[in-house]
């Protein structure tokens, strides 16, 4: 396909989706991205399975549609007839309803169970039958059994999806940057065939990620193998609903993602439901109810999320001989020595935490000013930790929407990374180890700054900067005595 091709074929594309909007923007039922962005999104979903559909039927006589043909998308949709209350009455207590009440075999990648569960929340908010009949039209010009559709289509999903994490940044949420996901994946480096995890996966973006780099030059029984261990679990119905569609649009025709909590289930359980990579940045700031927090042994019990998640996510690889990690933590994780000391002592036991990445602060602003770092860890024995600190561009103190974090500034800590096995490594301005018994010795605080640089304000720990203001009071005092005292002897 030619340049000019590829760029016709989205300039359409770009073309069809902003008459959507348009069009979703005059029904008075969607306030904001928030309401348009999943109409859209469960509606292009069931498009792009269709001809998900068609395209099996024809690459195997026998295979029977999830669908009876009364709801498949080619059906209701060509009805050009049926528009406004019409439409609206068959979408509402027809359509939606049945797809709610599918019933599947209960197997992974069940695709009548993969719709009961993405339908499970979605309500039609369009009150116009008539607005409701130009967007499927609209949509139906988008072909999914096109490779070059597809393409185009998942480039504006992705936007999509940034414009939903910004919608969403006011009601708190907000999702990972790309840049940090690709970085991330790249350096836990997932293989075709492994067991691939995001407990808390969001719209799917570690996971679409995961994928490409895992069967990048995979065979096409290693492609299939490794869609087969792709495993996601998200427990809000929006992101639910838009992760399955982020799947379908990158090649990932059967999705294992389950609407749940991973949290719900005791840490006995968890262990003996093994994979091999788990590549995440769980929720942190919040707290789970008593029940949850009774999954969790005695000693390492706590409300704190981003503490759970940790231990859920250590039990999960415990089985795995080669599993390993790539998790993002607030900074509270890091220096935290009481419960959450205990918890990094029992990683640092069973895991080795060879890595820790310090973010640029901003990370993820505006969402969130909380600094932020990836661990990095392994089965294996613990040895030293190596630490590096990613510093903003010069001239830059915080990222923007408009000027969000690029991949190239990982570049210098990938390069250090060294191979696999992370040989090679020396200490820089940006990077230094600790041995391992210094840091038992202090608690297991892992809120260290680079020690051949000089730490600027804000990339100083609460603890410190409490500490350094009372040191300057005391000196402040001391110097006001002793003025003090030189005014009374000159008075004298």
């Amino acid at each position: 396909m030619t340049k000019t091709d590829t760029a016709s074929t989205q300039a359409r594309l770009q073309s069809v989706i902003k008459e959507s909007r348009n069009i979703m923007r005059k029904d008075a039922g969607l306030n904001g991205e928030l309401d348009r962005l999943p109409q859209l999104a469960w509606l292009l979903f069931l498009k792009a399975f269709d001809d998900l559909e068609e395209e099996r039927a024809i690459m195997d006589a026998d295979y029977t549609p999830a669908l009876p043909d009364t709801y498949r998308w080619r059906t209701w949709v060509t009805d050009s007839d049926r528009t406004g209350d019409a439409l609206l009455t068959f979408v509402n207590t027809n359509l939606i309803p049945a797809l709610r009440g599918l019933k599947g075999s209960g197997k992974a990648g069940d695709t009548r169970d993969t719709l009961a569960r993405v339908f499970s929340d979605v309500t039609n908010r369009m009150l116009s039958g008539h607005l409701l009949r130009s967007l499927i039209d609209q949509l139906d010009k988008i072909s999914f059994s096109s490779s070059d559709d597809v393409h185009a289509m998942a480039v504006f999903y992705e936007t999509m999806l940034r414009e939903m994490r910004d919608a969403a940044g006011d009601s708190g949420e907000f999702y990972t940057p790309r840049p940090l996901i690709k970085f991330i994946v790249e350096q836990v480096d997932p293989q075709p065939g492994e067991a691939i995890m995001d407990p808390a996966c969001g719209t799917g973006g570690f996971l679409v990620e995961a994928f490409a780099h895992a069967t990048q030059d995979a065979s096409v029984a290693q492609r299939s193998q490794t869609e087969a261990r792709l495993r996601g679990v998200e427990k809000k119905p929006m992101p639910f609903l838009l992760c399955e569609m982020n799947m379908l649009l990158h090649g990932i025709d059967r999705p294992n993602i389950v609407q749940d909590n991973s949290l719900n289930y005791p840490i006995a359980d968890v262990r003996r439901d093994t994979v091999d990579v788990i590549v995440t940045n769980p929720p942190f700031g919040g707290e789970e109810e008593a029940l949850v927090v009774g999954n969790f042994p005695v000693q390492y019990r706590t409300a704190e999320t981003a503490w759970l998640f940790l231990q859920s996510v250590m039990a999960r690889l415990s089985g795995s001989p080669r599993g390993r990690c790539g998790i993002v933590v607030p900074n509270s994780v890091l220096f935290d020595t009481g419960v959450g000391g205990r918890i990094k002592e029992d990683l640092m036991k069973r895991f080795n935490l060879h890595t820790v990445v310090r973010l640029p602060n901003g990370v993820f602003a505006p969402y969130t000013i909380i600094p932020s770092n990836v661990l990095f860890f392994e089965r294996g024995k613990q040895g030293p930790v190596w630490f590096y600190e990613i510093t903003a561009p010069e001239g830059r103190k915080h990222y923007t929407k408009t000027k969000p974090m690029r991949f190239d500034e990982f570049a210098d800590c990938q390069a250090w990374w060294g191979s696999p096995k992370r040989e090679g490594r020396v200490e820089t301005e940006h990077a230094w180890k600790v041995p391992f018994e210094g840091i038992q010795a202090s608690g297991f605080n892992l809120d260290l700054h680079s020690p051949n640089r000089e730490t600027s304000l804000e990339e100083r720990s609460p603890k410190e900067l409490v500490a350094e203001l009372i040191a300057t009071e005391r000196e402040l005092l001391s110097l006001y005595e002793q003025l003090q005292r030189e005014i009374e002897r000159f008075e004298l």
